[in-house]
């Protein structure tokens, strides 16, 4: 996990004074997202920051922000790029040169190569900016599905970005609760893209870019800030660059299975590319338990497994079975397991932090144990791989079932 920061007013003046005391501050502000290092770029239009956690090329080569090769473009980028090295070999037949192992370095490249339509060549987890020094174009993109999070403020003046929204509140902007969000928060338990809970901040969608060009001299005025265009002289757009394919073409039930099954070993191989140690969070459900049965597959060497369980005396032990399936689990695949036993202290201890690490009201359960467990599992590993999504995606839950027969009948 990185983290990337960014803001201009593009016109060239300090936004809330010392453009480099803003950036150093903000980018202090998301530290926990990249111990490793950090960095930021300033010119007369932007200022741009970035917080390392290094997975891939662990030397000073990937230290970000990252420039090509005449420094006419310069990247913050938070994510993994699965097929960068497929995409690498292509850029490097076009002529390329690289002056890193890192994934990061082929977004720029590509970007030379194809522009706004470098995403859709991307396989991967991702949130970026590139900034076009020379023809001052901001350029600014999240990952198909919106694994990674990127949130930005626009008020037809000064734009500003970041992984999270706490840093975008270190800037002088105004803290108001938007009441629309509140509503769908309080109707879904989240809230839905592009709103956040506060008003004047929003998700960039998944699937979807940001471009922000200035317009030739003379052309400033015209359309209000709601239309994109600011009395400054520059664009902002907001565009879908991905949506979800249509299947009609599948022929039959073993096709189908046939390509999960091959997504699956391709989604999880791509993911154990690392220069650091790679763990497992194990539910004992089936998601993360087929994740590591790939893993074993690919990795003879014996992987870490992490579960958490809760400290309570229940003899019918309904609050720990998913925990101890996930201990056989462990034992079958022979993996160096760690359990975390969580009790009623530990939630009481960490809710304020966890509550500060979510920027907006989710309603899940398991966020204090996850996030206890990720600190078990920092001491050990710097990558860890789990079933998030499976549920959603194949239909884990009976209230897509449910939804499915509504759907059906013309219920309500």
């Amino acid at each position: 996990m990185c983290g990337i920061n960014g803001f201009s007013t593009f016109g060239g003046s300090a936004l809330g004074g010392n453009n480099r005391i803003l950036i150093e501050r903000i980018n202090a502000k998301i530290q926990h997202r990249g111990p490793d290092q950090d960095g930021v770029f300033l010119d007369g239009h932007v200022s741009l920051g970035h917080r390392r956690l290094s997975i891939i090329d662990l030397s000073e080569n990937g230290r970000q922000p990252l420039f090509n090769e005449d420094k006419s473009l310069c990247l913050v980028f938070n994510g993994e790029i699965y097929n960068f090295q497929e995409l690498k070999r292509g850029l490097e037949k076009r002529g390329h040169r690289f002056a890193s192992r890192t994934d990061s370095e082929v977004i720029l490249h590509l970007y030379e190569e194809n522009k706004e339509d470098c995403p859709k060549f991307l396989n991967g987890i991702f949130a970026f900016a590139i900034w076009d020094i020379k023809n001052k174009e901001l350029f600014i993109a999240r990952d198909r599905i919106g694994v990674k999070p990127l949130y930005y403020f626009w008020d037809g003046k000064k734009l500003i970005f970041s992984s999270e929204i706490k840093a975008i509140l270190e800037h002088d902007i105004k803290r108001e609760i938007d009441p629309e969000a509140l509503n769908y928060y309080f109707r879904l338990m989240y809230v839905p893209a592009p709103l956040t809970m506060f008003k004047g901040i929003y998700k960039l969608p998944q699937g979807h870019y940001l471009s922000a060009q200035g317009l030739p001299a003379g052309k400033a005025g015209g359309p209000t800030p709601e239309d994109g265009q600011a009395a400054s002289g520059w664009k902002v757009e907001i565009r879908k660059y991905w949506d979800i394919d249509n299947f009609d073409d599948i022929k039959s039930k073993e096709e189908i299975i046939e390509k999960i099954q091959e997504s699956m070993k391709q989604s999880v191989k791509g993911q154990l590319i690392s220069d650091r140690p790679v763990g497992i969070f194990l539910s004992g459900g089936i998601d993360s338990t087929s994740v590591l049965g790939i893993v074993k597959e690919f990795k003879k060497d014996r992987i870490k497994t992490f579960s958490a369980g809760f400290d309570i005396d229940d003899p019918s032990n309904k609050f720990n079975a998913d925990f101890e399936l996930a201990r056989e689990t462990a034992k079958f695949y022979n993996t160096e397991h760690h359990e975390l036993l969580i009790g009623s202290k530990d939630v009481l201890e960490n809710l304020e932090k966890v509550v500060y690490h979510m920027d907006e009201p989710v309603a899940e359960a398991t966020q204090i144990a996850t996030f206890l467990l990720a600190k078990l599992a920092k001491k050990e590993v710097a990558v860890v791989l789990g079933g998030d999504g499976g549920d959603e995606l194949f239909g884990g839950y009976k209230r897509y079932y449910y939804s499915y027969l509504f759907s059906k009948y013309g219920l309500t």
